[in-house]
């Protein structure tokens, strides 16, 4: 299989497996990507996402374009429906549970697309980023130059995107894009820290903060304010929202049920 899947403890982790190819998406790895968010959006089991690729190289390289299949124009792509983004996740919005980036390495075209759709970004410091497309003749269509001038200041995104220049894991962390930069042997031990706080806090609130954050970043502030999501009601009409204040009472750990 092109893509890893497994969910232990409430984390699922998806990890692209072709590191002999840079872990490049081609039509088979983007399909099964397009599945596995699928069931993860109704997996209630599910907690925390943790994306990832093969090998210590890269996280993805982007669309692979040495793959057979892929014989498509510039326009014949940019119209074949991708409503979710590269990967199906760039663009995402009904993926409510956080997606952690451990970027392991090159990422790239997609690759980077894919890291701007994640909510928390941890990466090696031999990691890099770039949206390299206009020096191949295409553009970054799948959520990256819609995205990038929207998370960091507009020149720095325009220069980016104009030269195809790509930018250290140091320099991301300096827009914002990234998190945490760790030396490569202690990136596992780094999303496992950030996994634990998350893990730490009552999955429905998260949820309910995921989904607020991305149905009200385009709306006023009054409109935002004042939008009714369901996982919000749901969330302050929970079992935990009573747990939480319970156990802070008690003096200990809340039992999150989801519920």
């Amino acid at each position: 299989m092109p893509v890893l899947y497994t969910l232990q403890d409430h984390v699922a982790r998806v990890t692209i497996d072709r590191a002999d190819r840079m872990n490049a998406v081609d039509d088979a790895t983007a399909d099964e990507l397009e599945a596995i968010w699928q069931r993860i959006e109704v997996d209630r089991d599910v907690r925390v996402v943790v994306l990832t690729g093969s090998g210590e190289k890269a996280f993805c390289a982007g669309a692979d374009m040495k793959a057979g299949g892929n014989t498509l124009s510039g326009l014949e792509y940019w119209a074949h429906a991708r409503a979710g983004g590269f990967g199906g996740l760039a663009l995402r919005k009904s993926l409510h549970v956080p997606v952690i980036a451990r970027v392991n390495g090159l990422a790239v075209g997609g690759g980077f697309e894919l890291v701007l759709g994640c909510d928390i970004v941890i990466a090696a410091e031999h990691a890099s980023f770039g949206l390299p497309e206009a020096r191949v003749g295409r553009m970054p269509v799948d959520g990256g130059m819609i995205l990038l001038p929207r998370m960091i200041p507009q020149k720095v995104a325009m220069g980016m995107l104009l030269t195809g220049r790509r930018i250290s894991a140091a320099e991301a962390m300096q827009y914002g894009l990234v998190n945490e930069v760790v030396p490569p042997e202690q990136l596992d031990e780094a999303v496992n820290r950030w996994l634990a706080e998350i893990l730490e806090c009552a999955p429905l609130s998260v949820k309910a903060i995921k989904e607020c954050v991305k149905e009200t970043s385009d709306l006023s502030i009054d409109e935002a304010q004042a939008k009714r999501l369901p996982s919000l009601i749901a969330a302050l009409q929970s079992e935990d929202a009573d747990e939480g204040p319970r156990a802070f009472r008690e003096k200990r750990k809340p039992d999150w049920k989801g519920r």
